[in-house]
C-alpha cells in the first residue's frame, strides 16, 4: 500500500533544532564517499576531479581529473564508490556524462586503480546511451551491505519506455553487479539488472537494520516517491502517465507486468526528492534514532518539509509509519544534492557549494 498526502510543515511535537556545520567548500560536489578511515573521497561535476578530502585537517588533493566530461543539464561526474575492501582493493568506481576520445557522449561507469595516490588503471564497465536531452541521468552507485555495486540510472528524459524494457537496455533501473563489474549470479534476469520502471533518481540507500533497499525517484508534475527496492521489482514507471489520471500513485505507476510495485510514500507536491540516509548512532538524539533521512532541493520542498527530511519506519521497517517532517535546521535553507552517512554514523550531505554535516543544535 502506498500513501500519498501532503507532507506536513514544521509542527508542535516535532523534533529538535539540528545545525548543520560546514566541512569543506567545494565545488559541485555531488557525488561523494568516505573511506573507512573518515577521509571523504568526491567528484567535482563539471571538471570531473577525483578529489580526497581529509575533513579534520582541510587538505585536499588531487586522486584522477577524468576528461571529456559533459555537465550540460543534469549531466557530470555524478557518483563514486570505493571498494568495499579498500583500501586492501585500492579500486575507486566513477560514474560519469563523458564523451570519449573517438566516441559518442554516453553515461560510463568506471573502476580506477589507485597506487601510490594516483590512478594507475582505467576500466571501462559500464555504458549507457545519452540522447538530445539533458536530464535523467541519474548516477547514485554504491556498494550494498551484500558487496555487490549498485546503479541508478534515470529513463533519459525522452522515451519512458526504456524504463520498461529489460534486456540491454540500462536506462530507467537498478543494475547490480559484481565489483569486477560482471553479472552476479543472483540477479533476477540474468543481466544486471536488479529492479525496473523507474523515471528519475539520485538517491539510495540500505537500511543497516535489515539490509533492506530504499531509493528516491523524481516524478514528472506530481508523485516524487520513496520505494522500498524488491529484487526483480517492476516499479511501473513506462510510456503510459498523466498526472491525476487515475488517482496517485496509479496515474504514473501503472505500466509493465503485474505484480507492480508502488511507491511506500508519495509527495502530493513535486519537492526534487534527492539524497536518502538513515540515522544509525547519527548523533541527534533519539528523536530521530532508526529513522529514514532524505533531502530535496526545489521551492516546494523548502516551504513543506525544508532541505532536510525525516520519516520513522513502522515496526517491520517495511514501510513508513508516519509522513515525511521537516528536520528543523537553524543555519541552512539551500538545496541538498547527495546524502551520505559516514564511518562514525554522522550524516553529511552536498550542495553545489560544498558538503556539510548534521550536528546537534
Amino acid at each position: 500500500m502506498s500513501v500519498s498526502i501532503a507532507a506536513p510543515a514544521l509542527a508542535a511535537g516535532t523534533p529538535p533544532s539540528v545545525r548543520v556545520v560546514t566541512v569543506a567548500a567545494v565545488d559541485q560536489p555531488v557525488g561523494f564517499t568516505f573511506a573507512p578511515n573518515g577521509r571523504i573521497v568526491y567528484l567535482e561535476r563539471a571538471t570531473g576531479e577525483l578529489r580526497q578530502l581529509d575533513p579534520r585537517t582541510g587538505h585536499d588533493r588531487l586522486l584522477h581529473r577524468i576528461t571529456g566530461v559533459d555537465s550540460d543539464g543534469e549531466r557530470g561526474a555524478l557518483g563514486v564508490a570505493l571498494h568495499p575492501r579498500w583500501p586492501r582493493m585500492p579500486s575507486a568506481y566513477v560514474y560519469v556524462s563523458r564523451t570519449p576520445p573517438n566516441g559518442d557522449l554516453e553515461n560510463q561507469l568506471l573502476r580506477l586503480r589507485i597506487r601510490d595516490g594516483r590512478v594507475v588503471e582505467r576500466t571501462l564497465l559500464l555504458r549507457s546511451p545519452i540522447g538530445s536531452r539533458a536530464n535523467h541521468n541519474g548516477g547514485r552507485i554504491a556498494f550494498g551491505p551484500d558487496a555487490k555495486l549498485y546503479v541508478v540510472i534515470g529513463d533519459g528524459g525522452e522515451d519512458p519506455g526504456t524504463a520498461q524494457t529489460l534486456g540491454d537496455e540500462p536506462r530507467g533501473k537498478i543494475l547490480r553487479l559484481n565489483a569486477d563489474g560482471s553479472v552476479p549470479a543472483s540477479n533476477p534476469f540474468g543481466s544486471i539488472v536488479w529492479s525496473y520502471g523507474h523515471r528519475n533518481s539520485i538517491g539510495f540507500a540500505f537500511d543497516p537494520a535489515t539490509e533492506r533497499l530504499w531509493q528516491s525517484e523524481n516524478g514528472p508534475e506530481c508523485n516524487d516517491e520513496l520505494n522500498r527496492i524488491v529484487e526483480g521489482g517492476n516499479f511501473a514507471w513506462g510510456p503510459t502517465q498523466a498526472c491525476g489520471t487515475p488517482a496517485a500513485p496509479g496515474d504514473t505507476n501503472r505500466d509493465g507486468p503485474d505484480p507492480t510495485r508502488l511507491p511506500r510514500f508519495t509527495f502530493a507536491d513535486t519537492v526534487a526528492i534527492t539524497g536518502v540516509a538513515f540515522c544509525d548512532g547519527c548523533g541527534l538524539g533519539g528523536a530521530y534514532e532508526g529513522d529514514l533521512f532524505a533531502g530535496c532541493a526545489n521551492g516546494s520542498c523548502k516551504a513543506t518539509v525544508g532541505p532536510v527530511m525525516h520519516a520513522p519506519l513502522n515496526p517491520g521497517r517495511w514501510s513508513l509509519a508516519a509522513p515525511p517532517a521537516q528536520v528543523p535546521l537553524t543555519n541552512y535553507t539551500g538545496p541538498v544534492y547527495s546524502m551520505e552517512v559516514a564511518p562514525n554514523g554522522r550524516i553529511y550531505f552536498s550542495d553545489g557549494q560544498g558538503i556539510y554535516r548534521l550536528a546537534p543544535a
